[in-house]
């Protein structure tokens, strides 16, 4: 304790902006903040499996990758999701053999934007295998890691950002960097009773590699404990380098963290619990949860109305839209393999089971598929945004089911056949992946435990480009029931070990 910047209970009080303060005024330094986070991950990685590299040059200097001095969020370590955008000369592994080892050549832009928030890029969290599922079981060096939920280590952290959620919702980091191609940042956010906000689509830079329209369901983001600091972050996270996206949005309309200060004016909002087009209904917890929330915004002014199903959209053509574009865009591991000189019949061995299947798949889908699939998605998009023309948000759950186990029926390990497993993923996923397909945003927000004291998260749609609004209720919901958020699990930097 004696090496450590402070207790840590003091240090778990901290949010983002707290901790930043305290670099700001000097009372502790940037490196004495590095390696506080660093020791969390000593005593707690083992039993989370969250964290895969420690970034040592950085516990030395946390200025090594040039972390903006002036930035709001100087000197607040965060760890790297193994996937997506990447920094310069480190390395990712996308969670797989076959990209085991890989060398960034150039930091792309959201992490730049990191950077310029003043973010210490601490080392990688872990993803499962090209973030294919919520259950972050990866299989990195010939073993097989398991990343646990710190409420319960027999639980999943979610995923696929499920290792960011883990070291934030046990307290090594107030914030950690997420991408959400399908729910990825919200359901893991769910899951560890976090703050998750998928941003809309162009809102956020894509790597330097890939645009909207190769990439139209993913964008990156965070998973926090506050609001403030998921405002803040998106504050420096909104912008976009010139020539640097297909949909040019703009900046927003002002600061979200000023935003998140006042509270909305009363608001329309579409309430859903039901099937959306899927097989099964939600778990009976879960919509519970939901409709508590649906009575707490009432209570604060706003009007809610339920919904019927087919008001949404036109689910049969929304599930077939989306599963092509899940489907065939694994048709890039043939690519990938040949600029690796690797023949394509060593991704059997290379890829996870389901990763596999999910290839093999693939191969079904010709020219006349795609372009049925963008005919879709113009068809899902258009009546989502009638909706929203009739509705300023829409409630419903996070996830359809509560928190499962860890490397467990949503695993990419898993020895079955793909359509009964992508049902059940999909089943799971019904209010989440909507939105990555219309490039809505949405936010997940803690709202409470289930029966087995595991995280019930509740979700909000919004309208396009309105992120702050969607900041705007859920600081209100925060400052409403504040013990809803920050919890304390059971897995934590407070605990003894």
């Amino acid at each position: 304790m004696a090496d450590l910047a402070m207790g840590w209970a003091e240090w778990a009080k901290h949010d983002g902006l707290a901790l930043a303060e305290l670099v700001r005024t000097r009372q502790v330094s940037a490196q004495q903040v590095a390696n506080q986070a660093a020791a969390g991950v000593a005593r707690l990685n083992p039993k989370l499996e969250a964290v895969i590299e420690l970034f040592d040059d950085v516990r030395t200097n946390p200025d090594t990758d040039g972390p903006d001095k002036s930035g709001r969020l100087y000197g607040v370590p965060i760890f790297l999701k193994d996937l997506g955008s990447g920094l310069k000369g480190r390395t990712q592994d996308s969670g797989s053999a076959f990209t085991k080892g890989t060398r960034i050549a150039a930091t792309d832009p959201t992490v730049e934007n990191y950077l310029r928030a003043g973010l210490v890029p601490l080392g990688r969290s872990t993803t499962p295998e090209f973030g294919m599922t919520f259950d972050t079981t990866t299989d990195y060096r010939g073993e097989v890691k398991v990343t646990r939920n710190p409420w319960n280590i027999a639980h999943t952290s979610g995923g696929s950002s499920g290792g960011s959620a883990a070291a934030v919702a046990a307290g090594i980091v107030p914030l950690s960097m997420s991408s959400d191609g399908g729910g990825s940042t919200r359901i893991p956010a769910s899951f560890c009773g976090l703050v998750g906000l998928k941003a809309s689509r162009g809102r956020v830079p894509q790597r330097l590699a890939i645009n909207e329209y190769i990439a139209r369901v993913s964008i990156e983001g965070v998973v926090s404990r506050t609001v403030r600091d998921t405002a803040a972050t998106y504050d420096y996270l909104a912008r976009v380098p010139n020539g640097g996206s297909f949909i040019k949005m703009g900046p927003p309309a002002g600061s979200y963290l000023d935003a998140i200060a006042r509270d909305p004016g009363p608001l329309k909002i579409g309430l859903s619990t039901a099937r959306w087009g899927r097989s099964t209904d939600p778990d009976p917890q879960v919509a519970a949860r939901v409709r508590e929330v649906a009575r707490l915004l009432e209570s604060l002014g706003h009007a809610v109305e339920e919904l019927n199903d087919d008001a949404i959209c036109d689910w049969p053509t929304m599930w077939r839209t989306y599963i092509a574009g899940w489907l065939s865009s694994r048709l890039i591991f043939t690519m990938m393999a040949e600029d690796k000189g690797i023949p394509a019949s060593d991704l059997r061995h290379l890829l996870n089971p389901m990763t596999y299947r999910h290839y093999e798949a693939a191969d079904g889908y010709d020219r006349f598929a795609i372009l049925r699939m963008m005919n879709g998605n113009n068809t899902v998009t258009r009546q989502f945004g009638a909706l929203m023309d009739r509705y300023d948000m829409l409630l419903t759950p996070t996830l359809a089911i509560r928190v499962p186990q860890a490397n467990g029926p949503y695993s990419l390990l898993r020895e079955e056949p793909l359509d009964p497993w992508l049902e059940r993923l999909a089943n799971a996923c019904r209010y989440t992946m909507p939105a990555n397909e219309t490039g809505v945003p949405a936010i997940s927000l803690p709202a409470g435990h289930d029966s087995g004291g595991l995280p019930i998260g509740v979700q909000l749609y919004g309208n396009f480009a309105r992120e702050d609004l969607l900041l705007q209720v859920a600081a209100q919901v925060e400052r409403t029931k504040p013990e809803w958020f920050g919890g304390t699990p059971l897995i934590h930097v407070t605990k003894d070990d």
